[in-house]
């Protein structure tokens, strides 16, 4: 994944961002050692990133689309207010099984329901109002995804979709990805229902609010 800042830059941003908690640190090296992506682990800047947007909206219900090793579904967690919850979808199952073990050793772990199997189908069973979700999934599929969670997102929620620069291809998109990518950019910056800001946080965050 490609940052756009200079690399003395994004290492001055993440050494004076807040420390994560020890047990994220390890999951982050767990990660780097056991998975093949390693890279699409959310990491400190953003997961801080989520955890402040977390507290300052106060959810009541968040979902995530894309759990990985759950890096940033525990970022989420530990901004939760108790009684709140996340829903976090994941469709591959080694990585719901690194995800649910880091899970079981937080003290944030019980805010956290893990469903595996396609995000959409999960979203789509969702009938109460969301109020928070952060997307971090198939980019071909980050079309349907924004549009379910725009219908069942409360005035007010937001939605953060990571990954929306892709690592600057958005510019002259080639590959399928990119052009979805690309595309929802548009459509979300001329959408009347919410507003939005499209954030150079790491490969690009777009932030949305729903009116």
């Amino acid at each position: 994944m490609e940052t756009f800042a200079r690399p003395e830059i994004e290492d001055y941003a993440y050494a004076a961002t807040r420390a994560e908690p020890e047990l994220l640190a390890q999951l982050e090296r767990r990660t780097h050692a056991e998975m093949e992506d390693p890279q699409m682990l959310t990491g400190r800047v953003e997961g801080r990133l989520l955890k402040l947007l977390t507290r300052l909206l106060r959810p009541r219900l968040a979902v995530e689309g894309g759990t990985f090793t759950g890096y940033s579904a525990l970022s989420i967690a530990e901004g939760l207010e108790e009684g709140a919850r996340l829903i976090t979808c994941e469709l591959d199952s080694d990585r719901a099984r690194v995800a649910r073990e880091s899970f079981a050793s937080s003290a944030h772990g019980a805010k956290i329901e893990l469903r595996l199997g396609p995000a959409l189908e999960t979203l789509r069973g969702i009938t109460e109002p969301i109020d928070f979700s952060f997307i971090d999934a198939d980019k071909t599929g980050y079309p349907e995804y924004y549009e379910e969670l725009v219908l069942r997102t409360r005035a007010g929620g937001a939605i953060l979709l990571d990954n929306m620069l892709m690592s600057g291809r958005v510019l002259d998109p080639q590959d399928e990805g990119s052009r979805a990518v690309a595309a929802l950019n548009q459509r979300i910056a001329h959408d009347a229902r919410v507003e939005n800001v499209l954030l150079t946080v790491r490969d690009g965050v777009q932030l949305v609010v729903k009116l």
